[in-house]
């Protein structure tokens, strides 16, 4: 499934990034605090699973989190597994 025409969408009244595929919502809930955000939690729907539908949204998370020159703390163990694979993310870290 390609997901690059899928917009991710920072939801910043529930401090989270959604992408919404098939009418699913996948999401990333974060904190922001002195230029910092920390990614607490990445959860996709089961219906989703195994589709790549969390890498998509940690690498458009990542996207935005740079755009918008922040650095981060990855809490969540998806994310900090996603940084083990794509070490080059390693410039976003706090």
């Amino acid at each position: 499934m390609n997901f690059a025409d899928i917009e991710l969408k920072n939801n910043e009244a529930i401090h989270n990034f959604e992408l919404f595929v098939d009418g699913q919502r996948a999401f990333i809930d974060y904190k922001i605090k002195d230029s910092k955000i920390y990614l607490i939690h990445t959860e996709v729907p089961a219906e989703l699973q195994g589709m790549g539908v969390a890498e998509a949204l940690v690498e458009k998370a990542f996207n935005y989190i740079e755009q918008h020159q922040l650095k981060m703390v990855p809490l969540c163990s998806y994310v900090q597994l996603f940084l083990k694979r794509h070490p080059g993310w390693n410039r976003l870290v706090a």
